[in-house]
């Protein structure tokens, strides 16, 4: 299983680009790990590395933020943490937006499990006791 350890906050942007890197053509890409421990800092990142310049922020309450690339590639992320079953995401288009081939970052993502494509890339973030983290893959 391949892993990323991040040091620091200061090698984010660096072990973003490693892991785009490592992804190959994985576009959906679901992160869990307990609260805290980076996943929206690492999105931001991801984001940044694939070219977004707006403002990347918590999608915790909209469920779904859209960034546009340097490149007009669009990319969805979500937060899925306020979602408590199932029937909410279809009430939201989601499997269009898993389906659309561009970058799917979500948050909390096992709730989504049944509605995710079988290629969805699973990530999961841990943070030691030293605040470093891992991701594994």
């Amino acid at each position: 299983m391949p892993s990323i350890c991040i040091l620091s906050l200061d090698e984010i942007q660096k072990s973003a680009k490693e892991f785009l890197k490592l992804i190959g053509t994985h576009k959906i890409i679901a992160f869990n790990g307990q609260m805290a421990t980076g996943k929206t800092t690492f999105i931001k990142a991801l984001c940044t590395q694939l070219g977004v310049q707006e403002s990347t922020t918590s999608p915790t309450f909209a469920l779904v933020n859209e960034y546009e690339t340097a490149q007009n590639e669009i990319i969805y992320h979500f937060d899925l943490y306020r979602i408590e079953q199932l029937e909410e995401l279809l009430d939201i288009g989601f499997e269009d937006y898993v389906y659309s081939n561009n970058f799917c970052f979500i948050e909390w993502a096992e709730i989504a499990r049944p509605l995710l494509p079988d290629d969805t890339l699973w990530v999961t973030l841990s943070i030691d006791e030293n605040r470093q983290r891992k991701l594994e893959f």
